[in-house]
């Protein structure tokens, strides 16, 4: 761990004291960020707030940098109104409208200025727009939560979507802007998920506290398990037996095999493509079983635990685990090769709901969305932990940015998912499952990273003098990527949303927590 005056340096997982965090003034800050984020290989992984008095707020950055590996923390002090970053440093536009929801700060020059959540959470007794709380009401700073872009001129109309919708699917709503059946602009505003999970951490760990990591985002239980046991191992100064990180690696990659083949079907279907739709359900299915088959939860609920893992693979296990990936990466394989040789699929695919490489590296848009726009960046190579230092997968990326693309990128890792399991399953090695965790360490900060199926997982925990959580931030993958879904649909057919929706496939409670 190295201090500079700027930001404190650190590794996937490892612990810093925060009192070797700097908190320098504002325009340091802003600049420090300006300068690691104009490389191409830094990201920023997570920027909120914390409460340091009645009316302050202390604002952390995290970003991971993949040329080094390593991960940079540094923070300032703002009062109830600062100068916004976003005109500067456009990956914080998501992170700034929930700082000023979260703490009633107010980012002045922000753009975009709205809430994302619309959840509880004021201080000063207000919050940054001035809504009523309590018996108080407060002069709004600007028009809040109803008042959508608007696209004026003759024939010029809006189309609302949800946030109830047709059949079972999670609740968002869509506001549209077109003019027949083109689309100006489409605004998205969620939160009708949230469900207040990061207050309910603070004082843990504790019994519910990995019930909670596993339900975050129901279909990425095994990545948000592992980040938060990453985190818990760090902070206690242990790490999980070899081969328990093997195992957790095998999980990972189940996790995104079953859930790309069940977008590559989900794709297939809002085309009108039956074969590939019928085909991916029941591999998807088949994938799921495999996970079932290690811990008897077929999403991974009780396999990942602080320390290790909770079940282990014999011989017979291994051998049946690669007969059935071998069968189902076969009939994958095949349902995939479907689409790319139908004309008709083709034609709805290529094209259609583009975002560049320019946009996706401004606005912050990651993983498997991120890499099919060209943007070459994965946790498991660049900032890697667990097992996956010792045994990585080759990254999979498109330049296209468009939903063949994000189908494509599905395809090429569920080939090197496959791969890696075939490959490795039989050589998983020998030990112990799992060691015990000591107490966590007082008054520090860690950040853990795991590279989920969707993209980027970011847990980042602050420890008080007892050494329990004063502060703990999640940042789903989801969270980064709603804005890209709303850049793919400006200049498209209205009846092109479906595909694009489902080409980022983005959770709604991952995002809301």
């Amino acid at each position: 761990m190295t201090v500079l005056a700027e930001y404190v340096r650190t590794l996937n997982g490892k612990p810093v004291a925060l009192a070797d965090v700097p908190v320098v003034p504002m325009e340091v800050f802003r600049e420090t960020l300006k300068e690691q984020l104009a490389r191409t290989s830094s990201e920023l992984s997570a920027l909120f707030g914390v409460p340091v008095d009645s009316e302050g707020v202390r604002v952390y950055a995290v970003v991971s940098d993949g040329a080094s590996s390593e991960i940079t923390i540094c923070a300032t002090d703002v009062g109830q109104r600062y100068p916004a970053l976003t005109p500067y440093i456009t990956q914080a536009h998501w992170f700034e409208r929930e700082l000023a929801e979260q703490w009633g700060v107010v980012p002045e020059g922000h753009p975009w200025l709205k809430p994302i959540r619309f959840h509880r959470s004021y201080r000063h007794g207000q919050d940054a727009w001035g809504r009523v709380v309590g018996d108080r009401i407060l002069p709004c700073v600007q028009p809040v939560g109803t008042d959508y872009f608007k696209v004026r001129g003759d024939e010029i109309h809006e189309v609302a979507v949800g946030p109830v919708h047709a059949g079972v699917i999670e609740p968002g709503h869509f506001r549209f802007q077109c003019h027949g059946e083109h689309v100006f602009t489409l605004e998205i505003e969620l939160g009708y998920q949230h469900r207040g999970i990061e207050r309910r951490l603070i004082g843990g760990p504790d019994k519910r506290t990995l019930h909670y990591m596993e339900t975050l985002a129901g279909d990425t239980s095994i990545g948000h398990a592992t980040a938060y046991s990453q985190l818990i191992e760090g902070l206690s100064g242990s790490e999980a037996p070899l081969r328990a990180q093997a195992i957790r690696v095998a999980a990972l990659e189940l996790e995104r095999l079953a859930n790309h083949t069940g977008d590559l079907g989900a794709l297939a279907g809002d085309v009108g493509y039956l074969p590939t739709l019928s085909f991916c359900g029941r591999i998807r299915g088949d994938f799921l079983n495999a996970t079932g088959l290690i811990c008897g939860n077929r999403f991974g609920r009780g396999l990942i635990r602080p320390g290790g893992v909770a079940f282990d693979l014999d011989d017979a296990m291994t051998a049946d685990l690669q007969k059935r990936l071998t069968a189902a990466h076969r009939d994958v394989t095949g349902a995939a090769n479907l689409l790319w040789s139908s004309g008709s699929v083709m034609a709805r695919f290529e094209n259609t709901g583009q975002v560049s490489l320019e946009t996706t590296k401004a606005l912050g848009i990651i993983g498997m969305a991120g890499r099919a726009s060209g943007n070459d960046r994965d946790v498991r190579r660049d900032v890697p932990s667990g097992y996956y230092r010792f045994a990585q997968i080759p990254v999979s990326t498109w330049h296209t940015g468009d939903a063949f693309a994000r189908a494509y990128v599905r395809h090429l890792e569920i080939q090197r998912s496959c791969h890696y399991l075939l490959e490795h399953l039989p050589e998983v090695p020998g030990g112990k499952l799992r060691r015990d965790v000591g107490p966590i360490q007082a008054d520090a900060i860690a950040v853990s990273l795991v590279e989920g199926w969707r993209g980027e997982i970011c847990h980042v925990a602050l420890t008080d003098s007892e050494g329990k959580f004063a502060h703990y931030k999640v940042i789903d993958p989801s969270f980064h990527n709603w804005i890209g879904l709303a850049m793919s649909l400006r200049d498209q057919q209205i009846s092109d949303f479906p595909l694009c929706n489902k080409s980022f496939n983005l959770s709604y409670c991952g995002h809301d927590l």
